[in-house]
């Protein structure tokens, strides 16, 4: 039995894992049936596209999704050809997620994150234009072009199937994806209760642009920390939770975490962290937090947890893994849930 026999589930990367692997656990998961793999940008590790590309190149089926791009650093001419390289690359199966970003990271880089929804309205206006092989003008406040298209000489210039999602945490921007993207890419370092809300406000932007909530795909991030001893398991996802609940403060704020624990972890962590600091701050991350906003522990501990947001309206779960063997997680969701 294999994924595609009944649950959609995707694989997420990010920095864990030495590229070269990640190429490995891709091929591995598209054989056992996983639908996609997302990557993504987030700290100043590693850039998205470039992995994608290898992924691209080196599989034949699964879905490549950027999970996700912020959509300031890149101009969205740049962004346009970007896409449609990688569409050249691994036609009909590419993924194009935006995010706005978080601070403080955007304005260590120079980046005024002001208004970013009307920001992230433009850019998806436009981009979808542009994926349209459109010529096009547009005089925003701040996507500004002038008689623009994606110059192809010699090839294909039909419109590029790239479907764009929106990755959201702030209900706000859940209804603007809701309105004018393909889907929304959800969160992770949440309770699956956090998606109670989270569909109200999709649905809500869907009913302004005459669409309902299932027309709009739902796949959702899930920190997914697979080990037969569970106590390791729980210990491989505090690592990282404790770098987000310092470090991004739209997680720690939609994961229900007590404001004395985020300040206790930020008073130890610098930026960038080190793995000491990391590792100090540790142990003011509860076992319980873990276990409730992540899917960490046994096989099917981790089966159970992501039938859980699942049931609150994700779509398609993209499992993180950040457990010792990952290879052990693709095969425990290859299986089913």
């Amino acid at each position: 039995m294999s994924a595609g026999s009944g649950n959609r589930v995707a694989l997420y990367l990010q920095d864990k894992h030495p590229l070269r692997d990640e190429i490995e656990y891709v091929k591995y998961a598209e054989g056992r049936g996983f639908e996609a793999v997302w990557h993504a940008e987030s700290r100043l590790v590693r850039d998205a596209v470039v992995p994608l590309a290898a992924f691209g190149a080196t599989t034949k089926r699964i879905k490549l999704g950027t999970g996700v791009i912020n959509n300031w650093t890149r101009n969205v001419g740049l962004l346009a050809a970007t896409f449609v390289t990688l569409d050249d690359l691994a036609p009909g199966r590419v993924i194009c997620g935006l995010g706005a970003w978080w601070e403080p990271l955007a304005s260590k880089v120079g980046v005024d994150r002001r208004k970013p929804l009307t920001a992230m309205r433009e850019v998806v206006t436009v981009l979808r234009r542009l994926l349209d092989m459109e010529t096009v003008t547009y005089e925003g406040e701040f996507v500004k072009v002038h008689d623009i298209e994606i110059d192809i000489v010699h090839g294909d210039r039909s419109p590029r199937h790239v479907p764009i999602y929106i990755g959201a945490t702030g209900f706000r921007m859940m209804e603007l994806a809701g309105e004018i993207a393909d889907g929304v890419l959800l969160n992770y370092c949440v309770p699956p209760e956090y998606n109670d809300p989270a569909m109200e406000h999709l649905g809500a932007g869907a009913k302004r642009a005459g669409r309902s909530l299932e027309e709009i795909d739902r796949p959702q991030l899930v920190v997914c920390s697979v080990d037969y001893d569970h106590q390791r398991a729980i210990e491989n996802s505090k690592e990282l939770l404790t770098q987000y609940l310092a470090q991004q403060p739209h997680i720690a704020k939609a994961s229900g975490v007590k404001q004395e624990v985020v300040e206790k972890i930020q008073g130890i962590l610098g930026w960038p962290a080190t793995s000491d600091q990391v590792h100090q701050a540790m142990k003011f991350v509860p076992e319980g937090l873990v276990e409730r906003i992540t899917a960490s522990g046994t096989p099917e501990e981790c089966r159970a947890k992501v039938r859980e947001y699942v049931a609150k309206g994700c779509t398609c779960p993209i499992l993180y893994p950040l457990g010792d063997d990952v290879k052990l997680m693709i095969d425990t969701f290859a299986e089913g849930f």
